[in-house]
Protein backbone atom coordinates (compact mmCIF):
# COMPACT_ATOMS: atom_id res chain seq x y z
CA UNK A 1 0.00 0.00 0.00
CA UNK A 2 1.28 3.29 -1.07
CA UNK A 3 1.80 5.58 1.82
CA UNK A 4 1.22 9.48 2.17
CA UNK A 5 4.18 11.94 2.59
CA UNK A 6 4.45 13.86 6.08
CA UNK A 7 4.23 17.35 5.34
CA UNK A 8 6.28 18.61 8.59
CA UNK A 9 9.01 15.76 7.17
CA UNK A 10 10.56 18.86 4.87
CA UNK A 11 13.92 20.48 5.62
CA UNK A 12 13.62 24.08 6.23
CA UNK A 13 16.39 25.04 4.30
CA UNK A 14 16.11 23.09 1.17
CA UNK A 15 18.08 23.66 -2.03
CA UNK A 16 17.99 22.45 -5.68
CA UNK A 17 21.63 22.28 -6.76
CA UNK A 18 22.45 22.34 -10.35
CA UNK A 19 25.77 20.88 -11.49
CA UNK A 20 26.91 21.87 -14.83
CA UNK A 21 28.84 18.57 -16.56
CA UNK A 22 30.62 19.52 -19.41
CA UNK A 23 26.73 21.13 -20.68
CA UNK A 24 24.79 18.83 -19.19
CA UNK A 25 22.64 20.05 -16.24
CA UNK A 26 22.61 17.05 -12.73
CA UNK A 27 19.93 18.48 -10.48
CA UNK A 28 19.90 17.14 -6.73
CA UNK A 29 18.42 18.64 -3.69
CA UNK A 30 20.33 19.46 -0.30
CA UNK A 31 19.21 19.52 2.63
CA UNK A 32 21.04 21.44 5.14
CA UNK A 33 21.09 21.84 8.99
CA UNK A 34 23.19 24.52 10.13
CA UNK A 35 24.20 24.84 13.65
CA UNK A 36 26.78 27.81 14.08
CA UNK A 37 29.43 27.26 11.46
CA UNK A 38 28.97 23.42 11.02
CA UNK A 39 26.59 22.09 8.49
CA UNK A 40 25.28 18.93 7.69
CA UNK A 41 22.56 17.24 5.74
CA UNK A 42 22.27 15.40 2.47
CA UNK A 43 23.11 15.97 -1.00
CA UNK A 44 21.05 13.49 -3.16
CA UNK A 45 19.87 11.67 0.04
CA UNK A 46 24.37 11.40 0.69
CA UNK A 47 25.18 12.60 3.45
CA UNK A 48 27.08 15.85 3.76
CA UNK A 49 29.34 17.80 6.52
CA UNK A 50 30.94 21.17 6.41
CA UNK A 51 30.98 24.60 6.80
CA UNK A 52 28.98 27.96 6.86
CA UNK A 53 31.52 31.53 7.39
CA UNK A 54 29.53 34.53 6.68
CA UNK A 55 28.05 33.97 2.99
CA UNK A 56 30.89 30.74 2.03
CA UNK A 57 29.51 27.41 2.30
CA UNK A 58 31.82 24.64 2.22
CA UNK A 59 30.79 20.95 2.29
CA UNK A 60 31.69 17.19 1.07
CA UNK A 61 29.28 15.09 0.01
CA UNK A 62 30.56 11.20 0.35
CA UNK A 63 28.47 9.08 -2.34
CA UNK A 64 27.54 5.89 -1.88
CA UNK A 65 30.82 4.52 -3.62
CA UNK A 66 32.55 6.06 -0.90
CA UNK A 67 33.56 8.71 -3.35
CA UNK A 68 34.34 12.15 -2.05
CA UNK A 69 32.27 15.24 -3.78
CA UNK A 70 33.28 18.68 -2.49
CA UNK A 71 31.42 22.03 -3.00
CA UNK A 72 32.52 25.38 -2.45
CA UNK A 73 29.89 27.98 -3.22
CA UNK A 74 28.45 31.68 -2.24
CA UNK A 75 25.38 32.63 -0.82
CA UNK A 76 24.11 35.51 -2.34
CA UNK A 77 20.01 35.95 -0.94
CA UNK A 78 18.24 32.45 -2.32
CA UNK A 79 20.74 32.24 -4.63
CA UNK A 80 23.86 29.91 -4.23
CA UNK A 81 26.96 29.75 -7.12
CA UNK A 82 30.54 27.97 -6.93
CA UNK A 83 32.35 25.62 -7.79
CA UNK A 84 32.64 21.57 -7.06
CA UNK A 85 35.82 19.20 -7.31
CA UNK A 86 34.11 15.67 -8.24
CA UNK A 87 35.66 12.23 -8.84
CA UNK A 88 36.19 12.19 -12.77
CA UNK A 89 33.30 10.06 -14.34
CA UNK A 90 35.72 7.83 -16.36
CA UNK A 91 38.43 7.19 -14.04
CA UNK A 92 38.18 7.15 -10.17
CA UNK A 93 42.09 7.91 -9.33
CA UNK A 94 41.36 11.72 -11.42
CA UNK A 95 39.15 14.70 -10.25
CA UNK A 96 37.13 17.29 -12.66
CA UNK A 97 36.47 20.52 -11.59
CA UNK A 98 32.56 22.03 -12.41
CA UNK A 99 30.57 25.08 -11.86
CA UNK A 100 27.29 24.91 -9.97
CA UNK A 101 24.16 27.04 -9.02
CA UNK A 102 21.48 26.50 -6.48
CA UNK A 103 18.02 28.29 -5.39
CA UNK A 104 16.66 27.80 -2.04
CA UNK A 105 13.38 26.41 -1.99
CA UNK A 106 11.17 28.67 -0.28
CA UNK A 107 9.42 27.59 3.54
CA UNK A 108 6.07 26.45 3.50
CA UNK A 109 3.45 28.94 4.63
CA UNK A 110 1.73 26.94 7.33
CA UNK A 111 0.94 23.26 7.41
CA UNK A 112 -2.62 23.31 5.76
CA UNK A 113 -2.23 22.50 2.23
CA UNK A 114 -3.01 25.96 0.32
CA UNK A 115 -5.04 26.11 -3.38
CA UNK A 116 -2.96 27.89 -5.71
CA UNK A 117 -5.08 30.18 -7.98
CA UNK A 118 -2.16 30.39 -11.01
CA UNK A 119 -2.45 32.55 -14.32
CA UNK A 120 -0.09 31.61 -16.81
CA UNK A 121 2.03 34.16 -18.58
CA UNK A 122 4.02 31.60 -21.05
CA UNK A 123 3.88 27.99 -22.24
CA UNK A 124 6.19 25.08 -23.15
CA UNK A 125 6.14 22.98 -25.74
CA UNK A 126 8.37 20.68 -24.26
CA UNK A 127 8.75 18.43 -21.17
CA UNK A 128 11.98 19.68 -19.84
CA UNK A 129 13.85 19.90 -16.46
CA UNK A 130 15.84 22.45 -17.85
CA UNK A 131 12.80 25.16 -17.49
CA UNK A 132 12.56 27.32 -14.64
CA UNK A 133 9.31 26.30 -12.08
CA UNK A 134 6.23 28.43 -12.41
CA UNK A 135 5.02 27.92 -8.88
CA UNK A 136 6.33 25.78 -6.07
CA UNK A 137 4.17 23.78 -4.23
CA UNK A 138 3.75 21.33 -1.48
CA UNK A 139 2.45 18.29 -1.02
CA UNK A 140 -1.72 18.42 -0.59
CA UNK A 141 -1.79 21.51 -2.09
CA UNK A 142 -4.31 22.35 -5.14
CA UNK A 143 -3.32 24.31 -8.34
CA UNK A 144 -6.33 26.01 -9.99
CA UNK A 145 -5.60 27.00 -13.49
CA UNK A 146 -6.50 26.95 -16.99
CA UNK A 147 -5.19 25.23 -20.06
CA UNK A 148 -5.09 26.18 -23.99
CA UNK A 149 -6.14 23.85 -27.00
CA UNK A 150 -3.47 21.81 -28.60
CA UNK A 151 -3.46 24.62 -30.93
CA UNK A 152 -2.47 27.36 -28.64
CA UNK A 153 -5.81 28.90 -28.36
CA UNK A 154 -7.52 30.38 -24.86
CA UNK A 155 -10.81 30.53 -23.66
CA UNK A 156 -11.07 33.54 -25.91
CA UNK A 157 -10.40 32.36 -29.29
CA UNK A 158 -6.92 33.85 -28.89
CA UNK A 159 -3.69 32.63 -29.85
CA UNK A 160 -1.30 32.40 -26.98
CA UNK A 161 1.70 29.79 -27.95
CA UNK A 162 2.57 27.84 -30.50
CA UNK A 163 0.97 25.07 -31.29
CA UNK A 164 1.88 21.19 -30.57
CA UNK A 165 -0.14 20.89 -27.42
CA UNK A 166 1.55 23.58 -25.03
CA UNK A 167 1.26 23.26 -21.79
CA UNK A 168 1.07 24.89 -18.13
CA UNK A 169 4.31 24.78 -15.89
CA UNK A 170 6.28 23.20 -15.04
CA UNK A 171 4.60 23.53 -10.94
CA UNK A 172 7.64 22.11 -8.60
CA UNK A 173 6.40 20.01 -5.70
CA UNK A 174 8.87 20.60 -2.55
CA UNK A 175 9.97 17.48 -1.26
CA UNK A 176 9.98 15.24 -4.45
CA UNK A 177 13.02 13.31 -5.01
CA UNK A 178 13.60 10.41 -8.06
CA UNK A 179 12.28 7.37 -6.46
CA UNK A 180 9.04 8.86 -5.22
CA UNK A 181 5.67 8.72 -7.20
CA UNK A 182 3.35 11.84 -7.19
CA UNK A 183 -0.23 11.51 -7.22
CA UNK A 184 -2.10 14.01 -9.13
CA UNK A 185 -5.46 14.16 -8.61
CA UNK A 186 -7.87 16.00 -11.14
CA UNK A 187 -10.51 17.95 -8.71
CA UNK A 188 -12.70 19.77 -11.19
CA UNK A 189 -12.35 19.48 -14.95
CA UNK A 190 -14.76 22.14 -16.95
CA UNK A 191 -15.45 23.43 -20.10
CA UNK A 192 -14.58 27.44 -20.53
CA UNK A 193 -15.96 27.96 -23.97
CA UNK A 194 -18.34 27.33 -26.64
CA UNK A 195 -16.67 25.17 -29.21
CA UNK A 196 -13.68 23.13 -30.05
CA UNK A 197 -11.84 22.03 -33.36
CA UNK A 198 -11.48 18.72 -34.73
CA UNK A 199 -10.61 16.91 -38.06
CA UNK A 200 -12.43 14.50 -40.35
CA UNK A 201 -9.99 11.24 -41.44
CA UNK A 202 -8.40 8.75 -39.54
CA UNK A 203 -5.38 7.99 -38.36
CA UNK A 204 -2.82 6.15 -40.91
CA UNK A 205 -2.26 3.01 -38.00
CA UNK A 206 -6.14 1.88 -38.41
CA UNK A 207 -5.73 2.46 -42.49
CA UNK A 208 -6.45 -0.91 -44.68
CA UNK A 209 -5.54 -0.15 -48.54
CA UNK A 210 -8.97 0.15 -49.34
CA UNK A 211 -9.35 3.00 -46.34
CA UNK A 212 -6.47 4.90 -47.23
CA UNK A 213 -7.65 5.49 -50.86
CA UNK A 214 -11.41 6.60 -49.15
CA UNK A 215 -10.15 8.93 -47.17
CA UNK A 216 -7.37 10.54 -48.88
CA UNK A 217 -9.15 13.71 -49.40
CA UNK A 218 -10.16 13.86 -45.72
CA UNK A 219 -8.26 15.95 -42.66
CA UNK A 220 -10.35 18.92 -42.82
CA UNK A 221 -11.06 20.85 -39.72
CA UNK A 222 -14.52 20.73 -38.02
CA UNK A 223 -15.74 23.01 -35.39
CA UNK A 224 -18.01 21.26 -32.88
CA UNK A 225 -20.67 23.29 -31.06
CA UNK A 226 -20.21 22.79 -26.98
CA UNK A 227 -23.75 23.41 -25.05
CA UNK A 228 -22.11 23.43 -21.56
CA UNK A 229 -25.43 23.52 -20.11
CA UNK A 230 -26.85 20.46 -21.38
CA UNK A 231 -23.30 19.03 -21.49
CA UNK A 232 -23.38 18.29 -25.01
CA UNK A 233 -21.09 18.70 -28.31
CA UNK A 234 -22.91 18.33 -32.23
CA UNK A 235 -20.57 19.13 -34.77
CA UNK A 236 -21.24 22.75 -36.43
CA UNK A 237 -23.36 23.05 -39.33
CA UNK A 238 -24.02 19.16 -39.45
CA UNK A 239 -26.25 17.86 -42.44
CA UNK A 240 -27.83 14.78 -43.99
CA UNK A 241 -27.20 11.70 -41.43
CA UNK A 242 -25.25 14.20 -39.00
CA UNK A 243 -27.59 16.91 -38.60
CA UNK A 244 -29.37 15.53 -35.41
CA UNK A 245 -26.05 13.82 -34.11
CA UNK A 246 -24.89 14.81 -30.67
CA UNK A 247 -23.10 13.00 -28.02
CA UNK A 248 -22.41 14.00 -23.91
CA UNK A 249 -19.01 15.29 -23.59
CA UNK A 250 -16.44 14.33 -21.48
CA UNK A 251 -13.74 16.63 -20.19
CA UNK A 252 -9.91 14.95 -20.08
CA UNK A 253 -6.32 16.14 -20.04
CA UNK A 254 -4.41 15.13 -22.90
CA UNK A 255 -1.27 15.95 -21.48
CA UNK A 256 0.17 15.37 -17.97
CA UNK A 257 3.34 14.58 -17.42
CA UNK A 258 6.56 15.63 -14.74
CA UNK A 259 10.60 16.01 -16.28
CA UNK A 260 12.36 13.48 -17.69
CA UNK A 261 15.46 12.60 -15.87
CA UNK A 262 19.26 13.35 -15.96
CA UNK A 263 20.48 12.24 -19.32
CA UNK A 264 17.18 12.66 -21.12
CA UNK A 265 17.05 15.14 -23.66
CA UNK A 266 13.77 17.43 -23.63
CA UNK A 267 10.96 15.88 -25.02
CA UNK A 268 8.31 17.42 -27.66
CA UNK A 269 4.66 17.68 -25.78
CA UNK A 270 3.75 15.60 -28.23
CA UNK A 271 5.70 12.68 -27.06
CA UNK A 272 4.63 10.91 -23.99
CA UNK A 273 6.77 7.86 -22.15
CA UNK A 274 7.45 6.99 -18.39
CA UNK A 275 7.11 10.44 -17.55
CA UNK A 276 3.36 10.60 -18.96
CA UNK A 277 3.52 13.27 -21.28
CA UNK A 278 0.94 13.38 -24.39
CA UNK A 279 -1.03 10.14 -23.09
CA UNK A 280 -4.31 10.90 -24.67
CA UNK A 281 -6.31 9.01 -22.07
CA UNK A 282 -9.72 9.43 -21.97
CA UNK A 283 -9.73 8.35 -18.54
CA UNK A 284 -7.56 11.28 -17.52
CA UNK A 285 -10.92 13.15 -16.34
CA UNK A 286 -12.55 14.80 -12.80
CA UNK A 287 -12.26 12.68 -10.09
CA UNK A 288 -9.08 10.26 -10.97
CA UNK A 289 -6.08 10.10 -9.65
CA UNK A 290 -2.77 9.45 -11.74
CA UNK A 291 0.33 8.61 -10.70
CA UNK A 292 3.95 9.57 -11.88
CA UNK A 293 7.50 8.33 -11.40
CA UNK A 294 9.40 11.74 -9.89
CA UNK A 295 12.43 11.49 -12.36
CA UNK A 296 14.02 15.41 -10.70
CA UNK A 297 14.03 17.12 -7.94
CA UNK A 298 10.55 18.75 -7.31
CA UNK A 299 9.16 16.30 -9.94
CA UNK A 300 8.05 19.63 -12.14
CA UNK A 301 4.58 18.98 -13.43
CA UNK A 302 3.09 19.49 -16.82
CA UNK A 303 -0.05 20.09 -17.28
CA UNK A 304 -2.30 21.14 -20.81
CA UNK A 305 -4.11 19.75 -24.10
CA UNK A 306 -7.46 19.81 -23.07
CA UNK A 307 -9.91 17.68 -24.85
CA UNK A 308 -14.10 17.94 -24.49
CA UNK A 309 -14.56 14.59 -25.88
CA UNK A 310 -12.18 11.75 -26.97
CA UNK A 311 -12.89 7.76 -28.18
CA UNK A 312 -10.60 5.63 -27.27
CA UNK A 313 -7.58 5.80 -29.85
CA UNK A 314 -7.62 9.41 -30.64
CA UNK A 315 -8.56 8.10 -33.95
CA UNK A 316 -9.26 11.00 -36.11
CA UNK A 317 -6.03 12.59 -35.17
CA UNK A 318 -7.43 15.51 -33.15
CA UNK A 319 -9.86 14.89 -30.17
CA UNK A 320 -12.58 17.52 -29.64
CA UNK A 321 -9.34 19.98 -28.79
CA UNK A 322 -10.73 22.74 -26.57
CA UNK A 323 -9.18 24.85 -23.60
CA UNK A 324 -10.36 23.91 -20.01
CA UNK A 325 -10.47 25.53 -16.25
CA UNK A 326 -8.61 23.12 -14.03
CA UNK A 327 -7.74 22.39 -10.37
CA UNK A 328 -5.30 19.25 -9.78
CA UNK A 329 -4.62 18.15 -6.14
CA UNK A 330 -1.06 17.23 -5.89
CA UNK A 331 0.42 14.82 -3.10
CA UNK A 332 3.78 12.91 -3.18
CA UNK A 333 4.19 9.27 -2.03
CA UNK A 334 8.20 8.92 -0.77
CA UNK A 335 10.28 5.86 -1.86
CA UNK A 336 7.79 4.14 -4.03
CA UNK A 337 8.87 4.14 -7.72
CA UNK A 338 6.42 3.22 -10.29
CA UNK A 339 7.40 1.69 -13.63
CA UNK A 340 4.88 2.96 -16.18
CA UNK A 341 2.06 6.10 -15.60
CA UNK A 342 -0.75 4.79 -13.62
CA UNK A 343 -4.54 5.95 -13.39
CA UNK A 344 -7.21 5.49 -10.50
CA UNK A 345 -10.91 5.52 -11.12
CA UNK A 346 -13.59 4.97 -8.09
CA UNK A 347 -13.64 1.50 -9.82
CA UNK A 348 -10.83 0.26 -11.95
CA UNK A 349 -6.74 0.87 -11.34
CA UNK A 350 -4.84 1.34 -15.04
CA UNK A 351 -1.75 0.84 -16.15
CA UNK A 352 -0.28 2.66 -19.81
CA UNK A 353 2.11 1.17 -21.70
CA UNK A 354 3.70 3.91 -24.36
CA UNK A 355 6.13 2.40 -26.76
CA UNK A 356 6.40 2.74 -30.70
CA UNK A 357 4.72 -0.66 -31.39
CA UNK A 358 1.87 -1.98 -29.87
CA UNK A 359 3.11 -5.06 -28.82
CA UNK A 360 6.25 -3.22 -26.73
CA UNK A 361 3.19 -0.79 -25.06
CA UNK A 362 0.94 -4.09 -24.60
CA UNK A 363 4.05 -5.17 -23.04
CA UNK A 364 5.02 -2.18 -20.88
CA UNK A 365 1.28 -2.17 -19.58
CA UNK A 366 1.39 -5.19 -18.25
CA UNK A 367 4.46 -5.49 -17.03
CA UNK A 368 3.08 -2.18 -15.12
CA UNK A 369 0.11 -3.80 -13.63
CA UNK A 370 1.80 -6.83 -12.58
CA UNK A 371 4.23 -4.28 -10.75
CA UNK A 372 0.72 -2.70 -8.83
CA UNK A 373 -0.56 -6.19 -8.12
CA UNK A 374 2.67 -7.05 -6.35
CA UNK A 375 3.29 -3.93 -4.59
CA UNK A 376 -0.16 -3.25 -3.21
CA UNK A 377 -1.58 -7.09 -2.85
CA UNK A 378 1.47 -8.68 -1.74
CA UNK A 379 1.37 -11.14 -4.08
CA UNK A 380 4.14 -13.03 -5.82
CA UNK A 381 4.64 -12.92 -9.76
CA UNK A 382 2.76 -16.25 -9.73
CA UNK A 383 -0.03 -15.08 -7.81
CA UNK A 384 -0.42 -11.94 -9.86
CA UNK A 385 -0.34 -13.66 -12.70
CA UNK A 386 -3.02 -15.31 -11.64
CA UNK A 387 -5.15 -12.36 -11.15
CA UNK A 388 -4.27 -11.09 -14.43
CA UNK A 389 -4.89 -13.95 -16.25
CA UNK A 390 -8.99 -13.58 -14.99
CA UNK A 391 -9.78 -9.99 -14.87
CA UNK A 392 -7.23 -8.10 -16.80
CA UNK A 393 -9.04 -5.59 -19.73
CA UNK A 394 -6.92 -3.87 -22.25
CA UNK A 395 -8.37 -0.81 -24.58
CA UNK A 396 -6.43 1.00 -27.30
CA UNK A 397 -5.39 4.77 -25.47
CA UNK A 398 -3.40 6.68 -28.12
CA UNK A 399 -2.88 5.82 -32.02
CA UNK A 400 -2.60 9.46 -32.93
CA UNK A 401 1.02 10.09 -31.52
CA UNK A 402 4.63 8.84 -32.37
CA UNK A 403 4.00 6.26 -29.69
CA UNK A 404 1.07 3.99 -29.33
CA UNK A 405 -0.81 3.59 -26.22
CA UNK A 406 -2.38 0.30 -24.69
CA UNK A 407 -4.13 0.52 -21.15
CA UNK A 408 -4.70 -2.22 -18.97
CA UNK A 409 -7.68 -2.24 -16.47
CA UNK A 410 -8.69 -4.34 -13.26
CA UNK A 411 -12.07 -3.84 -11.68
CA UNK A 412 -11.70 -2.98 -8.12
CA UNK A 413 -14.23 -5.13 -7.37
CA UNK A 414 -12.23 -8.51 -8.23
CA UNK A 415 -9.46 -7.57 -5.81
CA UNK A 416 -11.64 -7.15 -2.76
CA UNK A 417 -10.53 -10.42 -1.33
CA UNK A 418 -6.78 -9.35 -1.45
CA UNK A 419 -4.59 -8.06 0.98
CA UNK A 420 -4.51 -4.42 1.15
CA UNK A 421 -7.56 -4.15 -1.43
CA UNK A 422 -8.51 -0.64 -0.34
CA UNK A 423 -6.76 1.56 -3.13
CA UNK A 424 -7.40 5.18 -1.88
CA UNK A 425 -5.53 8.21 -3.17
CA UNK A 426 -2.35 8.70 -0.44
CA UNK A 427 -3.31 11.66 2.02
CA UNK A 428 -1.19 13.99 3.60
CA UNK A 429 -0.66 14.22 6.97
CA UNK A 430 -0.70 17.56 8.54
Amino acid sequence: MLSAFPLAALASDQWILATDLWGNSARQTLNLDVQGSRVSGTLGGDPIKGTLNGAQLKFTATGSDGQAYHYDGQIDGNRMRGRSDEPDTNNRNARAAHEFSAWRVPSRPGDIPRLHDFTPSDYANTFSAERAPALVIWPGDSVQTRTLDSGGVDEHGVTRALFGNPQVGPFFVAGAEPGDTLAITIRSLKLNRDYADSLDGIVGRLKTPRIATETATLGTPVRWELDRVRGTARPQGASGALEHFQIPVKPMLGGLAVAPGFGYPAFSTGDAGDFGGNMDFNAVVEGNTVYLQVQQPGALLYVGDGHALQGDGETSQWALETSLDVVLEVELIKKQSIATPRVESPTQIMTLGQAGSSDDALRLATSGMLQWLRQSHGLDMSQATQVLGVAVQYSVVNLAGRSVGVAAKIDKSVLKGLPGATLKTPTPTP
